[in-house]
Formats: structure tokens, C-alpha cells, sequence
């Protein structure tokens, strides 16, 4: 390895070489059906301007081992921040409690030399008084746009990450994952009143992308626009209506209410409500809901997921009818279908589980205007904030960030204070139409779940529900 060697930064003179990996990969995993060495190393930083300064700047380092034993149904699995052979073996203690296997070890992932993004570190290609300086003409920018704007925040963020899977069998994946993300966040006040609008933008690419000047102007435009039609709204009604999705970040709904309860392990264990219903009709004709982990530069996806099985496009729900769940390797082998590679893990200090990568719901038919001229009585939802789900019923409260009355197929005044309730696998059979806009997010989300945050993608055409209940303020 040379300096300019990424894996430089995981294997060091006197700590651990890739031979010796390998080596304790085998010492340490052989007695198991499955599992692997997983090394990391990362840099972040940080970036926030608010109230026309720079609050807040972090940089940080980090690096590590995880060691994860999978026999039967139990899983051993230990870490430490420090990569050493020394280090390692100790960890390998831990397995030893793991009950020994008769099984024959599960076989190794499909090898790939796919690359959806670039290798580079997005920290390093800008010097630090430029991303200062971006940040500043942000705040400055949107001042300007309009005397109403009381208050502008600004955030900059960046990470650089190089894993190594190793497995005892001899197999080896290495990937380089950079990620970006701007944020603007504008209050604008209008006679004594306050209101909020935010916009974001990211994705597995260099800073280059978010330090165009188009691209960050619109994303004070967007803020700034969320903000002023804030100011307007009205108390949201109250009640039971029809209820018009808008395409792109709306999909946070479906990834919450949806998504995870088409996750490999609440499905084995028979604790989703898409639980044993694989060939069955669970939406509504028309419904094609799929994960993508292979979309290039997108958020939320890998070259290969954290177990070292190249990603891939899964389709989940076609049609209406289910086909089928996202999978890591632990559960697909229990469930005896294949891993989709979607095995992912927050750093090396956790053990992988079956997550979404990009989640959204595929491109109906319908034209978007049309669809608008057949909401009689109820709101157009835009943009959604945060929301409480419960993972295993679905049943979620998502509150709307922007959302507009609608009566007769006009658009009304701006609500505020609406919010959605219902339940995902309720809310699948009540879509009675779908648009031919899908919209993919603009970079920013960001998934929880079992205590570990992973960065995704979500997206969704235009979508009319009936018979959704809309908590307002009226």
C-alpha cells in the first residue's frame, strides 16, 4: 500500500496488516455459520452560520474494528476503536460464548468492482475559509431577498468513509463512501407573527455540487418561499378527507409507515403486518414500491452494503401484490432466500441489520393537474416534517411543513398545524391515484432504527388518498 492508498488509513506498521486481517479473520470466525472483520475508518466535519455567524465548527476522526459471530440465531459481536491484532483476538473471545455449528458456513457474497461514486474526500478538495465563506454569502444572499426575513441558519456538512469487509472464507470488499449535505433554514416575520421554512440538499458526491451558485440560491428560494406562505396560513381543518401527497419528500411517509415493515427481521419474526403475506394483495392496483441501493450518488446508496453484498434494486410491492422484503445475510439465511444487500450498520461499533437504502413508490399514470381537479374537500401536503411511527403496525402522526386547502380542485390558503395519522398498510389500499411525476429527495434524509441512524433516500409521485385523518388546529 502506498500513501495515497485509502486503505492506508485502516492497516499500519506495527498495528495490523491486511495478511494478519485475513488471518484473524479465520482464527476468530471459523467455528461460526457466518460473519466478518469489519474495519472503518472516517472524518466529518461540521459546518453552522446563524444569526450572522459562525456558531459552530467540528472535525472529527475515527476508526475501528467490529467483529460480529452469527451461529444458528444468535449473533456474537464485539468492537473497539482500536485496529490491532491484539485488539482483535481479544475480541474473538467474545465469540467462544456462541454455541459451535454443525451447519455448513453460509457462502460467501458475489463479488463487484461497481463504483457509484467517487473515491475522493469532499473534506479535503475545498479549503476551510471557503466553506466559511459559502455559508456567509448564504446569510447574506438571503437577507437580502426580503425585508420580512428575521433570522437565516445555514449548515455545511461533510464525511469521508473507507470500510473493509473480511470473512473467513477468504473474501474481501473494500468501499469509500463520501457524503455532503447543505441546509438552509429561513424565519420570516410579518407583523408581530413568525413562521419557518427550511430546504436541504445532498448526496454521496464533492462539495462542487452544493458550492454552485444555482444550486444553493435555490435553496434559499425554496426556504425563504416555505416561510412566506407560512405566514399566511390559516388553521388547518379537522376530520377525515381526501388527502394529495406531493411528489419527492412526501415519501418519508412511505419509508416510515411502509418501509420498515418490509424489513427481513420484523418479517421472520412475524411481528410486521406484511408478515407471511408474500403473493398477496396488500395495496392498491397500480402500487410499485421499490428500494434501491444502486442509484449513483444518491444518499442512500452503497456500492456494496456493510456485509460486503453488492446492493441491488428490489422491488417490494408490485402491483399491489408483495413480492417481497430486504434482507440482510442473517435473516435472509433464516427465511432461506437470498440477501438483497441490504445489511447495513450506523459504524464499525454496531452490528449490521436489514435496512433501506432509497425507498419510493414508482411513476403511476395519472397526470398530477387531474388528480388536484378530484380533491372536492381536503389538503395538498407538500412537505412534512417530523412524525412518530410505530414500526411494526405502521401506524404513524406526521405533522406537514407545508400544506394548502383545497376545495373544488383549487388550491387554497396555506394550513398551518396539520397533521396526517393513519396507518401504512391502511393508507396502501386507500391510494385511489398515482402520478406520472415521480420525485426523488434531494439528499438530506436520514433513517433510525434500532438505536443506529443511516443515511437514505426516499421518493414518491404525486398521490391521492381517501380517507385520511387530518388533525388541524380548526
Amino acid at each position: 500500500m502506498t500513501r495515497n492508498d485509502p486503505r492506508a488509513f485502516l492497516y499500519g506498521e506495527g498495528k495490523l496488516s491486511p495478511d494478519e486481517a485475513q488471518r484473524l479473520a479465520k482464527q476468530t470466525l471459523t467455528s461460526c455459520d457466518d460473519g466478518e472483520l469489519f474495519l472503518e475508518f472516517g472524518v466529518s466535519e461540521t459546518f453552522a452560520f446563524d444569526d450572522g455567524r459562525l456558531k459552530t465548527c467540528n472535525y472529527s476522526r475515527d476508526g475501528g474494528f467490529g467483529l460480529r459471530g452469527v451461529s444458528g440465531e444468535m449473533t456474537g459481536f464485539a468492537h473497539a476503536n482500536d485496529i490491532s491484532a491484539a485488539a482483535i483476538l481479544r475480541a474473538g473471545e467474545t465469540l467462544s460464548l456462541l454455541d459451535p455449528t454443525s451447519a455448513p458456513s453460509a457462502p460467501a457474497p458475489r463479488s463487484t468492482n461497481r463504483h457509484l461514486y467517487t473515491d475522493q474526500s469532499p473534506l479535503d478538495a475545498v479549503p476551510f475559509a471557503r466553506k466559511v465563506a459559502l455559508l456567509e454569502r448564504i446569510d447574506e444572499a438571503a437577507r437580502a431577498r426580503d425585508p420580512r426575513v428575521a433570522q437565516v441558519s445555514a449548515s455545511l456538512s461533510g464525511s469521508w468513509r473507507v470500510v473493509e469487509i473480511i470473512r473467513p472464507d477468504g473474501f474481501l470488499a473494500t468501499d469509500i463512501r463520501p457524503l455532503v449535505r447543505l441546509n438552509v433554514s429561513i424565519v420570516a416575520e410579518s407583523n408581530g407573527r413568525r413562521e419557518t421554512g427550511s430546504f436541504g440538499m445532498g448526496g454521496r458526491f464533492l462539495y462542487d455540487h452544493v458550492f454552485e451558485d444555482v444550486q444553493w440560491n435555490r435553496a434559499i428560494d425554496e426556504a425563504l418561499s416555505q416561510a412566506l406562505t407560512n405566514l399566511e396560513s390559516v388553521d388547518a381543518p379537522a376530520g377525515q378527507m381526501k388527502v394529495l401527497l406531493g411528489p419527492g419528500w412526501p415519501g418519508v411517509l412511505l419509508h416510515e409507515a411502509v418501509g420498515h415493515g418490509l424489513e427481513g427481521d420484523f418479517n421472520r419474526k412475524g411481528t410486521s403486518a406484511f408478515s407471511g403475506k408474500i403473493g398477496q394483495q396488500v395495496a392498491a392496483p397500480g402500487v410499485t414500491v421499490v428500494d434501491d441501493g444502486t442509484m449513483v450518488d444518491r444518499r442512500g446508496s452503497l456500492s456494496i452494503d456493510d456485509e460486503g453484498t453488492p446492493t441491488s434494486e428490489t422491488v417490494l410491492i408490485e402491483n399491489g401484490i408483495l413480492k417481497a422484503y430486504m434482507q440482510d445475510r442473517l435473516n435472509a439465511r433464516l427465511m432461506g432466500v437470498e440477501p438483497t444487500g441490504n445489511g447495513r450498520r450506523e459504524s464499525y461499533a454496531h452490528a449490521p441489520m436489514p435496512r433501506m437504502t432509497n425507498t419510493f413508490m414508482r411513476s403511476g399514470k395519472d397526470d398530477p393537474a387531474e388528480l388536484l381537479s378530484r380533491l372536492d374537500d381536503g389538503i395538498y401536503a407538500k412537505s412534512f416534517g417530523g412524525g412518530q411511527v410505530d414500526i411494526v403496525s405502521g401506524k404513524f402522526v406526521f405533522s406537514c411543513t407545508e400544506a394548502y386547502r383545497v376545495k373544488n380542485g383549487k388550491v387554497g390558503a396555506p394550513i398551518k398545524g396539520a397533521t396526517l395519522i393513519g396507518d401504512g398498510p391502511s393508507v396502501l389500499n386507500r391510494i385511489i391515484g398515482i402520478g406520472d411525476d415521480l420525485a426523488l429527495d434531494e439528499g438530506v434524509g436520514t433513517c433510525g432504527k434500532g438505536g443506529q441512524s443511516v443515511p437514505a433516500g426516499v421518493g414518491q409521485p404525486s398521490l391521492l388518498v381517501e380517507g385520511l385523518t387530518v388533525g388541524g388546529t380548526a
